[in-house]
């Protein structure tokens, strides 16, 4: 059993037992939440494809821990100008760990 939700402008496909990283939630470790925009929710044979969420369905995770991501550097440069500037991001994510998909 899979389904798809909706969480920080992004789609994930995920199953019981999955571990992912989201866009940072107000959420402390340990914490139970539950994701209300399911997209998708599959069980073999019987689909249901929301219109556009399934009426009822839910997905329940655990917060797992909060983190940066990898950093990615910024670089604008302009050749004969003395131009330069670089500049650093890292993401913020939430682990989560999936817990239980409810269907509709």
């Amino acid at each position: 059993m899979y389904a798809v939700i909706k969480t920080g402008g992004k789609q994930y496909r995920v199953s019981e037992g999955d571990v992912l990283r989201i866009e940072k939630l107000n959420a402390e470790t340990g914490a139970s939440i539950e994701f209300d925009q399911v997209l998708m929710v599959s069980d073999g044979d019987n689909v249901q494809i929301g219109a556009p969420t399934v009426a009822s369905g839910s997905v329940s995770a655990e917060v797992l821990g909060t983190g940066k991501g990898r950093k990615v550097e910024i670089i604008k440069f302009k050749r004969r100008q003395n131009y330069r500037r670089t500049q650093g991001h890292r993401q913020p994510y939430t682990e989560v760990k999936i817990t239980g998909i409810k269907a509709g």
